[in-house]
Formats: structure tokens, C-alpha cells, sequence
């Protein structure tokens, strides 16, 4: 049997170097998780493998267990002798996660190591701009590109005013609009696409995700339905899933997720308008409710800014916890919850020095032998 090129598949020498730090184990990448157990690809082909006890005891939070795009560190890279085990999980180069169900305040872990996010919305009824700023919002704080997909454009009658819509909230991000009825109108997606690129389709149940990825695949993989008459998709896909690009690369495949919980969210991106906006206010830590001079209230008043993108700002900077917080004290905010663990920020940046200092050291006692 041929060997897989992992390279080809996303592993890059940046991981390469990190599982050095691991003598006698292996690296491969999750392609697929159901439950506790996962599918991993090594250069020897796909196996089954679960976490070893110790990794599941040291985990903290729902988000530190291997995901989807995860490279991972196993004890063997073949099928023969069982289950492989999951040991470490190579430091993520990005992340798209969001607000896990239920009550905790847990994050979940949607795709991981991605180069380019596309997020999917249909053009009929599931058109929805606030939702678009949501996942803008955890597209940027991912670390990877978002792209902005539309589909269904055969079933739109006001097309040009959508996109008015979207050029008000989607500030440097490309938007492609697509048909199931026009090949051709898939072409920019495949300029993403390559040797060792990682994509990751985003968005709703039955606004096409599927569709795209068959299409991609060049041939049927995926299940697709489209969206039924009230407007609610049909969960063709109920798990993450990662697929080998015959042209090179990988996608993957996501459930469809309508409402989107944020734990975190990059705003100054996601609201670039209004952050720029805010450095123009007389006062650093401007509200923008009713301080003088406030040019955030100034460009709602002259219909530069729309109250409800606005409103919308808000609403997510409450639901992050950010009430009240200017851009640079989110930042703040966020490396502080980061580093909490160590004492704040300040400690946190130390501790980053020392690791960096270890995994030099170790690099260069590698290099002796």
C-alpha cells in the first residue's frame, strides 16, 4: 500500500518540529470523531484511536479534547493490535469553536488547524444578517480566513440588495455568490483550495454545505436535502468530517448550526466600522450611549451606522461579558480569561517565554545527537 503524504493533507513543518518533542509516537490527524471515539489518517493509512486515561484526567475543559483537523500524537500508525491512543494534541495553528449546548459555559471545538472558513447562507428565507455577524465575529477570533459563500441564488429575486446588506457588516471578507444551477459559479472556491490547505465549510442546516463539498469531491460523498417548506433544514450531516481533496487538501464538513452561542469573538474585526468609529470619540472609554462627542452616536444620528448593527455590537459584547468595555479592554479581557489558570496576563506572558525557552532547549539537545 502507497504512503499518504501528510503534507498534502496540512502538515506543515511547524507541527513536524512539535512532535519532536514526543519520542516513540506518531503523528496523524483527526478526520472524524464519533462519541469517545475518533478516526485518525497517518501516513500508513486510517485507524480508530481513543484518548489514554491520563490525557482524559488532565483535560480541563470540553475544548482541550481532540477535534476534527487536530494533529495528534498516537502510539502506533497502523490498524494492527486495536484501538491507537491519543496522547497529545499538537498546539492548534487555529480554531473555530463556539458555545457548547446546555448550560456550561464550555466550548466546542467545530473544526481546528483551518486555512480558510467558508460560511454558508442561502439566499431565501435563511438569509439573516445578525446571524452573519456571528459567525464573522468567531470566524476572525478563529485565527483562519472567512469567506463568505451564498447559495442558492437561482431562488433570489432581490439579489443586488443583499449584497448591499452584507458590503455594510462584511468589511474585507470576499463574497461568492453561487447556483446549484451554475457550475461555473463555483470557481472562486477552488482558488482556496491546494496542497497542504485546510478549508472548512460553515452555516445552517440545508443551505448547501454538502452540496458544495460533493461538488469539490467530484463526485456524491455527502447526503444533501434541500430546505423544507418551513424554512428548517434537514440535518444531513450530524458530525464533524474531514475529506482528502483529489486535487490536494482537505474540507470538512460540519453540522448545520442555525442559532450560534459565542463564548469569544474577534469584534474589532467583525465590527471593524465601529471600532474605527470609537477611536474618534472625545473619550477613550466611550460608552457611545451619552457622552459628548461621541462619534459612534454621531454616525447612527447621520445613518452612517444602522441602530441595529449597533444594537447587534452590543448584544454580543454583553454575551462575551464585555459589557461596557472598550476594544483595547476586551483584548485585555481576553488574554487575562486565556491565562487565568497562571495569574493573569502578565504571568501568562511568562509563562509563554519559559515554553518557548524549554522547546528551543530541547530542539537544540535533538539537533547534538
Amino acid at each position: 500500500m502507497s504512503k499518504i503524504n501528510m503534507e498534502n493533507i496540512g502538515l506543515s513543518q511547524r507541527f513536524i518540529n512539535e512532535s519532536t518533542l514526543y519520542e516513540g509516537l506518531y503523528i496523524g490527524r483527526v478526520i472524524s470523531q464519533y462519541k469517545s471515539l475518533y478516526k485518525v489518517i497517518t501516513e500508513n493509512g486510517e485507524l480508530n484511536a481513543e484518548i489514554s486515561g491520563k490525557f482524559r484526567f488532565d483535560v480541563k475543559t470540553v475544548s482541550d479534547y481532540p477535534g476534527v483537523g487536530d494533529f495528534v500524537m498516537i502510539d502506533r500508525n497502523d490498524d494492527r493490535g486495536g484501538n491507537a491512543i491519543i496522547h497529545h494534541v499538537l498546539t492548534r495553528k487555529s480554531v473555530f469553536v463556539r458555545k457548547a449546548a446546555g448550560t456550561s459555559n464550555d466550548e466546542q471545538v467545530v473544526a481546528s488547524n483551518i486555512d480558510t472558513v467558508f460560511i454558508c447562507m442561502s439566499l431565501n428565507h435563511d438569509f439573516n444578517i445578525r446571524r452573519m455577524e456571528r459567525y464573522l465575529g468567531i470566524a476572525w477570533n478563529s485565527g483562519a480566513n472567512p469567506v463568505i459563500v451564498l447559495t442558492k441564488s437561482d431562488l433570489c429575486n432581490n439579489l443586488s440588495e443583499k449584497l448591499i446588506e452584507l458590503d455594510t457588516i462584511a468589511m474585507g471578507v470576499e463574497v461568492i455568490v453561487t447556483s446549484s444551477m451554475n457550475e461555473e459559479d463555483y470557481s472562486p472556491i477552488k482558488s482556496y483550495i491546494g496542497r497542504g490547505k485546510t478549508i472548512a465549510f460553515i452555516g445552517s442546516s440545508g443551505v448547501g454545505k454538502s452540496t458544495l463539498i460533493n461538488r469539490l469531491m467530484g463526485e456524491h460523498i455527502i447526503e444533501t436535502n434541500e430546505i423544507r417548506k418551513d424554512d428548517k433544514g434537514k440535518h444531513t450531516t450530524t458530525r464533524r468530517e474531514m475529506f482528502i481533496l483529489p486535487d490536494n487538501g482537505v474540507v470538512i464538513d460540519t453540522p448545520g448550526m442555525r442559532e450560534v452561542a459565542i463564548e469569544n469573538a474577534d469584534l474589532s474585526k467583525a465590527f471593524a466600522d465601529i471600532d474605527e468609529l470609537s477611536r474618534k470619540c472625545k473619550f477613550s472609554d466611550c460608552s457611545h450611549t451619552n457622552e459628548p462627542n461621541c462619534a459612534v452616536q454621531e454616525a447612527m444620528s447621520s445613518g452612517l451606522l444602522s441602530k441595529d448593527r449597533f444594537e447587534s455590537y452590543l448584544k454580543l459584547k454583553k454575551e462575551m461579558k464585555y459589557e461596557g468595555l472598550n476594544s483595547r479592554q476586551i483584548e485585555n479581557q481576553k488574554l487575562n480569561e486565556m491565562f487565568k489558570d497562571v495569574g493573569g496576563m502578565k504571568s501568562g506572558r511568562k509563562v509563554i517565554k519559559e515554553k518557548a525557552k524549554l522547546k528551543h532547549k530541547t530542539f537544540d539537545r535533538k539537533r547534538t545527537f
